[in-house]
């Protein structure tokens, strides 16, 4: 009897931290050393610069989850590019981290960054 509620205990341990490592909230590094924080509101994804090139960026805004650990929207911006562009974008989670992409004209012209989970 004890090695089955041992082997529960370790199922139900292992269930939890499959779910808290699929929780896309919290914090990531891009590798330019910026730091952004990572948070579902509402059932949106955003994604705002907190330190580094510049602060208060928001980068991804209101994407909806298209499934598992991938979510998409039309909002997303980069700190490099005019304010007023905006692309559609795609993030996706994995692992310690998430890859960020974001295409303009279609999907005709697309770039990506991978970011870690500090």
């Amino acid at each position: 009897m004890k090695i089955v509620k041992f082997a529960v205990a370790i199922l139900f341990t292992a269930g939890m931290i499959g779910q808290a490592a699929a929780e896309p909230g919290g914090m990531y590094q891009r590798s330019n050393g910026d730091k952004v924080k990572v948070s579902v509101s509402g059932g949106r994804l955003y994604c705002k610069i907190v330190s580094g090139s510049q602060p208060g960026f928001e980068m991804c805004h209101g994407m909806t989850n298209a499934g598992g650990s991938v979510w998409k929207g039309a909002n997303m911006k980069h700190p490099s590019m005019p304010g007023m562009m905006t692309f559609n974008g795609t993030v996706t989670f994995s692992g310690g981290g998430l890859t960020i992409k974001g295409c303009a004209v279609g999907e005709s012209m697309c770039d990506s960054e991978s970011w870690t989970r500090i």
